[in-house]
């Protein structure tokens, strides 16, 4: 219960990642404040805490609009008294490449995942501030912030900001009392979301637009990943709990990969191709 009496908001309440993450800062102990603009999503995820036994509420509210940000953070409050930890998970994916991508939509991505994530941030530290205590602010950014990925222009580039976005806010909050890092995720084995999300009864799109797959030379399943299986959810809710608990209490301003490897691979070697 490394998060008893802890309070913890997360925006963006997919089945998949934010779910597995909002499941495991429950587990812990913390009181989780479900953030969607879909109504439908940041009930079940708090409906499916509350049914495990935790506490949580729903909370509607597009983070691109700085007033409902600010009516999160109220609501957040009101009803638990503080936030402790903040996890900026909302994003919104258009896979489209840099000849075909349209100024509105990348406009639109950024809105979410860069201005969206700022204006939480912001409310959030706020708030901390205020009630005169630090806090825990997780960043997700994803593997695509770190290499490039041909046909995903928009999600690539918004994902690489969010990491220089952390070094600054972690600077920025660090005299507060206010710890600011981003957790890295890879290309997710998909049982544990579908299996969430049949839970749930949601109907859920990952991305807008045709897996890159369709038009690039992909390898499938687990090749090309030094631990040889794709993460799930709930590998990357424990990093986001190491994060947000007292045993990162000199952490600040530092990306955890949790990728099975993938990255720090050297890429002639392709683990998995002789299995």
């Amino acid at each position: 219960m490394k998060l008893d009496g802890r309070v913890a908001l997360i925006t963006g309440c997919s089945p998949n990642i934010n779910g597995g993450i909002a499941y495991g800062l429950a587990d812990e102990g913390a009181s989780v404040v479900c953030v969607d603009i879909d109504a439908a999503l940041a009930e079940a995820c708090a409906n499916g805490i509350v049914e495990r036994g935790g506490r949580a509420t729903a909370v509607v509210a597009d983070i691109t609009d700085p007033a409902a940000v600010t009516r999160a953070v109220e609501r957040a409050v009101e009803v638990f008294g503080r936030i402790d930890v903040l996890v900026n998970g909302a994003v919104l994916q258009i896979r489209k490449g840099v000849l075909e991508i349209t100024a509105a939509e990348l406009r639109r991505q950024f809105d979410v995942a860069l201005v969206g994530t700022v204006m939480m941030t912001q409310a959030v530290a706020r708030s901390m501030i205020a009630a005169g205590h630090g806090g825990s602010i997780i960043t997700l950014v994803s593997t695509e912030g770190h290499q490039g990925n041909p046909g995903n222009i928009g999600y690539g580039t918004a994902k690489g900001g969010l990491l220089n976005f952390t070094r600054a806010a972690a600077m920025e909050l660090a005299e507060h009392g206010i710890r600011v890092n981003s957790l890295t995720p890879t290309g997710t084995d998909p049982t544990e979301g579908d299996e969430r999300a049949a839970a749930w009864g949601v109907d859920w799109v990952g991305a807008l637009g045709p897996a890159p797959a369709a038009r690039h030379d992909y390898t499938e399943g687990d090749t090309g990943i030094p631990l040889r299986r794709r993460p799930s959810p709930r590998h990357y809710a424990k990093g986001v709990v190491f994060l947000a608990s007292e045993d990162a209490e000199m952490i600040t301003g530092f990306d955890l990969r949790v990728d099975g490897g993938v990255i720090g691979r050297y890429w002639r070697w392709n683990p998995g191709m002789d299995d």
